[in-house]
C-alpha cells in the first residue's frame, strides 16, 4: 500500500471521504482532508502534513484515542509528483488514433484546450505536466496556454532543486517542461510526458535549462538537490 492509498483508506475510516478507493489524490481527497481538519481542530488546509497523518493514525471507533495505525512519514515527493509518477511507462499511439489517457487529459482541461488537443501527435509535455497540477492543485493558478512548455517559466515562484520542481527547458524548435527527480555532474534527471513519446525519467543537459518553479499552493520543497548517477537513466532523445 502506497501513501496515497493509505491516506484514502484512512479518510475513508473517518468517515470523511467517500469516492473510489484508489490511489488518485484528486478533489475528492482534497476535500476530504479539509473536512476531516475541521472535525480534528486542525488547521484546514486540504494538505496531508504531518500533523494530519499523525491524527489520521488515530482508530476512529476508540473512545480512548487509541492509536492502532502504524507510523507514517509524509512523503518527500510533493502530491503531483505522485500523480505525475502513476502514469509512468504510458505511450502515445504511433501511426492514426490516439492514446485515451493523453486525450483524456486534454478533455479535462476543457475550453479551446479540448477542442485543439486532439491527436497525441502533438507535444503534450506541457499537458501532462498542466495535468498533474491541475487535478493535486485545484487553487493554482495555470499558464493561459500550459501547452507551450516554455509559458511554465512564469508558473508560481521561483525554486531550487527539489524533488517535484518544475524544470523548464529550451530545444531546437521550442521547449520542454518536466519535474526534477534529481541531477548528475551534466545532466537533470526529469520525469516528463513526450519524452521519447513516452512519460518516462530522462537525463536533460543542465545547460537547456531555462527555468526551475515551484507552485505557489504546494506543500514546501523537502530537501535539496537529489545526485544521481549518469548511468541512472538514458539521454532524452525526442520531446516533440
Amino acid at each position: 500500500m502506497n501513501f496515497d492509498q493509505w491516506l484514502i483508506s484512512r479518510l475513508r475510516s473517518h468517515g470523511a471521504y467517500a469516492g473510489l478507493y484508489d490511489d488518485a489524490h484528486g478533489r475528492a481527497v482534497i476535500d476530504a482532508l479539509e473536512k476531516f481538519q475541521e472535525a480534528a481542530g486542525l488547521p484546514v488546509t486540504g494538505k496531508a502534513d504531518q500533523a494530519t497523518v499523525d491524527a489520521l493514525r488515530v482508530d476512529a471507533r476508540s473512545i480512548d484515542g487509541v492509536i492502532s495505525v502504524v507510523p507514517q512519514k509524509v512523503p518527500a515527493e510533493p502530491v503531483w509528483m505522485r500523480e505525475a509518477r502513476r502514469y509512468m511507462g504510458l505511450k502515445e499511439v504511433v501511426g492514426s488514433g490516439s492514446n485515451p489517457t493523453i486525450i483524456g487529459w486534454a478533455k479535462r482541461a476543457g475550453g479551446w484546450i479540448a477542442n485543439y488537443f486532439t491527436d497525441d501527435d502533438i507535444a503534450w509535455c506541457g499537458l501532462f505536466v498542466q495535468n498533474a497540477i491541475s487535478v493535486t492543485l485545484p487553487k493554482e493558478f495555470l499558464p493561459s496556454n500550459p501547452l507551450g512548455a516554455l509559458n511554465w517559466k512564469a508558473f508560481g515562484r521561483q525554486a531550487s532543486p527539489a524533488l517535484g520542481a518544475i524544470l523548464v527547458f529550451s530545444r531546437s524548435g521550442g521547449g520542454h517542461v518536466g519535474f526534477y527527480v534529481g541531477e548528475d555532474r551534466t545532466h537533470f534527471h526529469v520525469l516528463g510526458g513526450n519524452q521519447d513519446n513516452s512519460v518516462s525519467i530522462k537525463r536533460v543537459e543542465k545547460a537547456r535549462l531555462v527555468g526551475m518553479r515551484w507552485p505557489l499552493t504546494g506543500e514546501a520543497p523537502v530537501g535539496g538537490s537529489v545526485q544521481l548517477s549518469e548511468s541512472g537513466a538514458p539521454m532524452s532523445r525526442s520531446e516533440a
